[in-house]
Order: structure tokens, then sequence, then C-alpha cells
């Protein structure tokens, strides 16, 4: 293949002034390399993001986002570009997607600060979050109940509602996922709105079936059929693999809880329940899965090559992937020992965790998946569409 004669889109290319947050060096760069892979192509067959930019003659800045979004940072396409460094024209396509997906976190986060202060401090924020949240119930049971946070209680007490009733907890995590649904759901609001798509658009069946098939297979996290380079440059479908672990183990846990929600509301049964029952048996398998999933993915990514990273979302990565196996871990220790006198202070440990994932959710790691179904909807809809796409500002 010859080597293209690309030159650096112009400064005045139209861009989004309505809600920009991203700097403008990046939406420039980001046009660049657009440009020399829409007139390569090499890598059209690797996943969505090619034949998505290939419908482009241009790129404003909410399109960058879209595609930015609809990339898994699979790593194929840069140890096969040609055109990658040491090439003078550098390009690196999947450190850059990474660098623009991390500000549409912020960009589309509601509210924006909170966007901001987790994008600095990820770590430290939801770490914080969760050790206060563990002090504070801690604290309270001691003051309400002394002398009961050391001492066995049985599955037939209640276990651990014997310490912190069940309409309390329900309480406290029941208005916290009201606030975070409504964050996420303000977020995702945003971004559809930036790629000038139509609400009504978004609820068309056959664009959700395509995307939700896409998401639940992960089919683009596989480097058009060989694997992504993981750890290493040469491919393997381990970070899939990690991922369906990762995504799964999360969703066996949602079930559970929402299965011990309908056995206690509908049906009257309170827990705890039986280890063979429906809700502990999801749980169990949902937090192995958290237990190896985020491992695996934390292990990979410390592995992987420097170069198609993004460092500035190594604290947010990393809060994230700590969160998850923190929370499958207490988990799991809480229902093999709520019989012992630390099921207490286990107690109050797995719920902080739990609190700190929940207020992450929004702003950190976890919107990814929000955008990128969306990113999905929106290239199941451009599909059916004739012809160019047009410019989305």
């Amino acid at each position: 293949m010859h080597e293209l004669e690309v030159n650096r889109p112009d400064a005045t290319r139209k861009l989004d002034r309505s809600r920009k947050t991203i700097p403008i060096a990046l939406v420039e760069e980001g046009q660049r390399m657009m440009s020399i892979c829409n007139a390569c192509r090499y890598c059209e067959g690797y996943c969505a993001v090619f034949p998505a930019l290939e419908r482009r003659l241009s790129f404003a800045e909410s399109d960058l986002n879209y595609l930015a979004n609809l990339c898994h940072n699979c790593g194929a396409c840069y140890t096969a570009c040609q055109y990658s460094p040491p090439h003078e024209f550098n390009l690196n396509l999947p450190r850059l997607l990474a660098e623009i997906r991390v500000e549409t976190y912020e960009k589309y986060s509601w509210p924006s600060r909170f966007g901001a202060l987790f994008r600095r401090n990820g770590l430290f924020v939801a770490l914080g979050a969760s050790v206060a949240v563990a002090l504070a119930l801690l604290l309270a049971v001691m003051l309400v109940a002394p002398g009961q946070v050391l001492r066995a209680h049985s599955v037939a007490e209640g276990s651990f509602y014997a310490l912190v009733p069940h309409n309390v907890m329900a309480s406290i995590f029941g208005v916290a996922g009201i606030l975070i649904l409504v964050a996420m759901l303000a977020g995702f609001a945003s971004f559809w709105d930036d790629m000038h798509e139509s609400f009504a658009d978004l609820g068309r069946p056959f664009a959700l079936r395509e995307a939700f098939s896409s998401a639940a297979q992960l089919r683009y996290l596989d480097g058009g059929g060989e694997g992504c380079p993981a750890p290493g440059d040469q491919p393997s479908f381990a970070r899939r693999n990690f991922h369906h672990l990762t995504a799964y183990g999360f969703l066996l846990c949602f079930a559970a809880t929402s299965v011990a929600t309908i056995y206690h509301y509908v049906f009257g049964w309170e827990a705890p329940y039986p280890l063979l029952s429906l809700p502990v048996i999801l749980g169990t398998l949902g937090g192995i899965g958290l237990l190896i999933g985020p491992v695996g993915l934390l292990a990979l990514k410390l592995r992987r090559n420097p170069a198609m990273n993004d460092p500035k979302q190594t604290g947010m990565d990393v809060a994230f992937l700590v969160l998850l196996f923190a929370a499958g871990l207490s988990g799991l220790l809480l229902l093999a020992l709520r019989e012992n006198a630390i099921m207490g202070p286990l107690l109050a440990l797995h719920l902080g965790i739990v609190m700190g994932l929940f207020i992450s959710l929004p702003y950190g790691k976890f919107v990814h998946g929000i955008y990128r179904f969306g990113a999905l909807v929106r290239y199941a809809l451009e599909r059916r569409r004739p012809g160019l796409a047009l410019p989305s500002d």
C-alpha cells in the first residue's frame, strides 16, 4: 500500500461550541487521524469504529465523541497500522479515542462537578466514600445497639438484619439508587442529544436488538475475529473473556438483589435465604465472576503496551476494578461468615464498598458501557441509512 499524503485539518473546521469541554487541540488531532484512517481503510474489518468513520467526510466534535464511545480500546488497529509510531504520521487511534472518551465522561455527567471531581480523584473519591459509609454504619450500630457489633447472630435471628434493619438498608440504597439512575439517564440523554439523533429513533426495535446483541457478546472486542493484543502484541481473547466474567458477574449480583427484593415484598420471604436459594446462588456466581474478572483485567492492563493507554485514566480504571473485586470478595465473605462474630464489621464494610461503587457508576468507567450502548444503537441506525452520514454539527 502506498503511503498517504494527508494534511492536518484546518483549525477552522467546524466544532461543537454548545457544550464543549473537550480541548480543541484534541479535537483537531482527532480530525487529523480520522482523515488518515478514512483514506487508508486497512482496518475496516476490525470493529464498528471504522465502518462508522468511513460514512463521514468530516468529523465534528460530536462525531469524535460517538466514535470514541463506539471503541472498545481493543488495540488491534494499532498493531496492524503502518502509520503508527515511529512513522511520521504518528497514528495511535486507541490512545486518541481513550483520551476523547474520558473527556465525554465529564462532558455529559450530571451534575457536571461530580464528573470533574471523580475524573481527577477517582480512586480516592470511590474508596473514601466506601470507608466513610462503612464507618458511619458501624458507629450507628454501636450507638443504637451497643455490644451487638461483635456478637454472632444466627440466620434464624435474621443474621445481618439483626444489626441493620431491612427497611433502613432498603431506604438508604433505594434513595441512592434513584439518584444514581437519574444521573445516568441525564448523562445518556445529553450524549444522545449531542449526536443529533431523535429520541424516537432510540426506541426502534431493530436498533435495540442489534445493540443488545453486540453488547451481550462483546462482538467488537475480538480484533476482527483473531483476538485483541493482550497482554502483549499477540492476538488473544483474554481481555474479552475477563470482560465477560466482570460484566455478567455484576449482572448476576444485580439479579440476586432483584430476586431477593421480589421474595421480600411480593412473597413475604425474609432474608437471609438458604444457601441453595435462587438469590444466594445468583449472588455466589456473580461474586465469583467479580473476583476473577477484575483481577484478570487489571493484570492485562498492567502488561498492556503503554503506548495504547491514556495514563490520565489509570486512577479511574483501577478504582472501578478494585471496587468491583472488593464488592465480590466482601459479599462472599459475608455469606460464608454470616453467623460468625465478625459478621458486623464485614456487613458495614460490604455496604460501604457497594455504596462507593454506586457513587462511581455515573462518573467513572461504568458509564462507558451506557454511552457505548447508545453508540451501538446509532451505529445500527446508520447502517440502515443510505449514503454518507451528514456532519453531526
